[in-house]
């Protein structure tokens, strides 16, 4: 069992080269934290207890399952989240090495512990922050089958820190994006240009749909994944409501909450400049010849390719016009505020924008989801017409 054990912790080290720590982030030495990049942490990481851990779980199960098991588990974590949570353990065992804990009381850490790292980041970071940090030490724990002892103590150092957050840890509430910013978008950009057409269709989508903008948009062209992004070619369901209204649902592949269940965008005909269903029709229209692959937003360029549309280029366009037009800019997330201020500002009650709005974006393409839709939105357009 020395020998598999030996084997499992070899393959838990491989493949990252060890790098050398930026200033901030060293350690005490330790056989038990390599020097590998901070999304690796959560699996690459371990303590006393992961032995113990290993030995019973390979008592069970042949070392190629165990991998497999740890690596599913790991799936279930994006990217961004498993870096945020590798920071949180860097923190918490840079706590621990001041405090001199020894390693074998770091997992499973002590309600005492526990709450003592959280105390420690007062006055230092913002609230979500340590959140962060700590479902990522609870995700660790999991991970290795230790009892997570987070009780009375840590709940009340959270609560605490929420109050002592420094000044420089807080951002100023989001503006919401208005029918004037719609509007501007729509007098300034030309809308027979193929890449204004983009911006448009996305705009509108994000804005009356209550979108958020990474389900429509990529950050480079790297990142986009086919498995978990809308293609160009992605077939669209057209519907019509009982009182004659037509909506379109976009069929968004992978989110953060449901995984590959996937989920709904709905974008119903609005009496407005900026109906989403038109805007759609004419990026799609506009730029036919994307190939079916391509992102949902892709545009043509010239010489026959095209490009995916990315999140920095829609803001900064957004953004020029609506400096020309001497309208504040505004931010990514500006979009899905705006869209639900704007439906209240229309008379929609909260109930009803409870009810439906949600289903814009967490809900997979059913029939008794698309009859929910049916009903909700007929009886809102019954009551409120």
């Amino acid at each position: 069992m020395t020998v598999t054990l030996a084997l499992l912790r070899k393959a838990l080290a491989m493949p990252p080269k060890p790098r050398k720590p930026k200033n901030g982030n060293k350690l005490h030495p330790s056989l038990y934290h390599l020097h590998v990049l901070a999304h690796e942490h959560i699996r690459r990481w371990l303590a006393p207890h992961s032995n113990n851990f290993h030995n019973l779980i390979l008592e069970e199960l042949p070392m190629a399952d165990v991998l497999q098991l740890l690596d599913m588990m790991l799936i279930s974590i994006e990217p961004k989240t498993r870096e945020n949570y590798g920071a949180g353990l860097l923190h918490f065992d840079q706590f621990c090495d001041s405090h001199n804990i020894a390693e074998d009381r770091r997992m499973p850490a002590s309600d005492r512990l526990l709450a003592s790292f959280i105390a420690s980041c007062a006055r230092k970071v913002a609230t979500t922050t340590a959140q962060s940090w700590l479902a990522g030490l609870h995700f660790w724990h999991n991970l290795h089958s230790a009892q997570w002892n987070g009780n009375a103590l840590l709940q009340i150092s959270m609560a605490r820190l929420a109050k002592l957050v420094p000044d420089s840890s807080k951002r100023p509430c989001h503006p919401p994006v208005t029918l004037d910013h719609m509007h501007a978008l729509f007098r300034g950009l030309d809308l027979l240009n193929v890449f204004d057409a983009a911006v448009f269709g996305v705009a509108c989508v994000a804005f009356w749909c209550c979108c958020r903008l990474g389900k429509l948009v990529i950050d480079s062209i790297s990142s986009f994944d086919s498995s978990r992004h809308v293609s160009h070619g992605a077939p669209l369901h057209h519907r019509t409501l009982p009182n004659q209204t037509p909506f379109i649902i976009i069929r968004i592949l992978w989110t953060k909450m449901t995984h590959g269940e996937g989920a709904d965008i709905i974008a119903s005909k609005v009496d407005n400049l900026t109906n989403p269903i038109s805007a759609l029709e004419h990026h799609l229209s506009t730029n036919r010849d994307v190939p079916a692959s391509a992102p949902f937003f892709a545009f043509e360029c010239a010489g026959g390719g095209w490009a995916a549309m990315m999140r920095p280029w829609f803001l900064a366009h957004c953004n020029q016009i609506w400096k020309e037009a001497e309208l504040p800019e505004l931010t990514g997330h500006c979009f899905r505020i705006g869209g639900a201020s704007e439906l209240l500002l229309r008379g929609i009650p909260l109930d009803i924008i409870e009810s439906i709005l949600p289903l814009f974006v967490t809900s997979s393409s059913m029939d008794a989801h698309i009859a929910l839709v049916h009903s909700s939105m007929d009886s809102f357009a019954k009551r409120y017409k």
